[in-house]
């Protein structure tokens, strides 16, 4: 069963990411959803996927101040927040992104999108107008 991974920002989806992100997971038949465990858009994607008979893996960062309370099937050891996010990508086929802004450098939530693409992974970006866009 396929395995998907997410990456978003601190700061949240917003309500027309939302609304993409859950038309997209339903569109997609998958086992497996990891996530960074962080506050914002990590628990906001727990939170919808958690209702479903998918297991949730959670990957948190050793640094607590932005985790969230997150109750996952199985949760992977801490690491820092770019290690962390290699992992995930590391550990699935699929990656949904659900940045603030356009790509920027300075971004964790690009940094995975940019490391997924060097490993050739299928990439679903959710911008913040709720369009989906496809690598």
């Amino acid at each position: 069963m396929t395995k998907i991974g997410f990456t978003g920002t601190r700061s949240g989806m917003t309500k027309n990411q939302v609304l993409s992100f859950k038309d997209l997971i339903k569109a997609k038949e998958f086992g497996e959803f990891h996530h960074g465990m962080c506050i914002g858009s990590d628990e906001q994607a727990h939170d919808i996927i958690k209702n479903g008979k998918r297991r949730i893996i959670g990957h948190p960062p050793t640094y607590k101040k932005y985790m969230a309370e997150c109750d996952c099937d199985i949760i992977k050891t801490p690491n820092a927040y770019l290690a962390r996010n290699k992992h995930i990508v590391d550990a699935t086929e699929i990656l949904i992104a659900t940045p603030e802004s356009k790509e920027v450098v300075h971004s964790g939530t690009w940094s995975t999108v940019r490391y997924a693409r060097k490993k050739h992974k299928k990439i679903y970006i959710i911008h913040r107008s709720g369009r989906v866009s496809t690598e």
